[in-house]
């Protein structure tokens, strides 16, 4: 395999990899090798944190500590996780990272990857930017998983292009803090780059990498995203790729040095609660324990949902908002993962061509 792209955050850095990988080596190129985490939201995977080898049945052996996850590959019970999905519908291989080694043994997978496949091109890809943090930003919201990468891909000897994709998308760092922290230009995603992952985005949760779809197919505006609402301007800086060095991103990352010889996920954990004040995982427990509680109250999609979606629209346009994602739609709604289907249905009728997880808002 000649390229190698490591999804820096998982999830839909993973889907975006598909799209750089167009991009950047053309359709004719071979597939690539996509080396990323199975960490899926909690509205799609009931289970706090990412999954490790040991959650999925039927996974293949790339090399001694790395595993390949096929479309057939399936998860045991209660966890779920859109990765084998991905891997069914698009021609790439995907190989799981297995945070739960640390990042000294993420380091070591990557290793083995390239000592097995010496690929022509290593890719570290992130969309939104916050793989650039330093720690004590205060809209930092998910820093563990990009800094666990950062850190291995810092300690590999083999040479890594630091890509970042849709700065600001994620809602992490503000575009004005991101700035001068991204370098040259590489690229810009256009409609023709979106075509492999549309179908994906009909299904897959990942805000971040619909944005930069949607962006890359011309939306503009103003787009709510998360159970927070954060909101994230839809710009035409949304859909290009920008090249940083990663000794100096990893230089600036305070939680990336803090993690670099850890070996288990815990003691990563407990890095990031010292440097940046929380755990992402400490937020998805709490918030796993709130939507059990919510799904007993409310434990199917509500009749008046119409409605609903149209107070939720007048709301969201006096804010000044143009857009909003599915996600940020049901968890604002209190609705539970069964409905995202018929949310995705609803928003069919009037995405003017966005991706299915983009709602265009209405104003009412």
């Amino acid at each position: 395999m000649k390229r190698l792209i490591v999804a820096a955050g998982g999830g839909g850095d993973a889907v975006a990899a598909a799209m750089l990988h167009a991009a950047l080596y053309g359709d004719d190129d071979e597939p690539a090798l996509i080396l990323t985490y199975s960490w899926d939201r909690l509205i799609i995977d009931p289970v706090p944190g990412p999954r490790s080898p040991t959650d999925f049945l039927d996974l293949r052996h790339l090399t001694p500590h790395v595993w390949a996850v096929p479309g057939t590959a399936t998860l045991r019970p209660p966890h779920a996780a859109t990765l084998p999905r991905l891997a069914a519908e698009l021609p790439h291989t995907f190989a799981l990272i297995d945070p739960y080694t640390g990042a000294a043994g993420i380091t070591r997978q990557l290793n083995e990857l390239i000592a097995h496949f010496t690929p022509e091109t290593i890719d570290l890809l992130d969309v939104g930017g916050d793989i650039l943090a330093h720690g004590d930003e205060p809209t930092l919201r998910s820093p563990l998983a990009d800094a666990l990468t950062l850190a291995a891909c810092a300690r590999t000897e083999a040479p890594i292009r630091l890509l970042v994709a849709g700065p600001g998308l994620d809602g992490e760092l503000p575009v004005d803090t991101l700035g001068p922290r991204l370098g040259p230009w590489i690229t810009t995603f256009t409609p023709e780059h979106t075509q492999a992952i549309m179908p994906i985005l009909t299904w897959h949760p990942s805000e971040a990498t619909a944005l930069l779809t949607a962006t890359a197919l011309g939306a503009r505006g103003l787009c709510e995203i998360r159970d927070a609402g954060l909101p994230v301007p839809l710009t035409a800086e949304g859909p290009t790729v920008h090249e940083v060095d990663l000794a100096t991103a990893f230089a600036a990352n305070r939680l990336a040095q803090a993690i670099t010889a850890t070996t288990t996920l815990d003691e990563a954990e407990e890095a990031c609660r010292t440097v940046c004040g929380t755990s992402e995982i400490d937020y998805e427990r709490k918030k796993a324990r709130d939507l059990q509680l919510r799904q007993q109250k409310n434990p199917t999609t509500p009749r008046d949902l119409l409605t609903q979606i149209k107070n939720f629209e007048k709301a969201a346009t006096t804010r000044g908002s143009t857009h909003t994602t599915i996600r940020r739609l049901a968890e604002a709604l209190g609705l539970t993962n069964e409905a995202l289907p018929h949310l995705t249905q609803l928003n069919a009728a009037h995405t003017n061509h966005l991706p299915a997880s983009v709602w265009k808002l209405h104003h009412r």
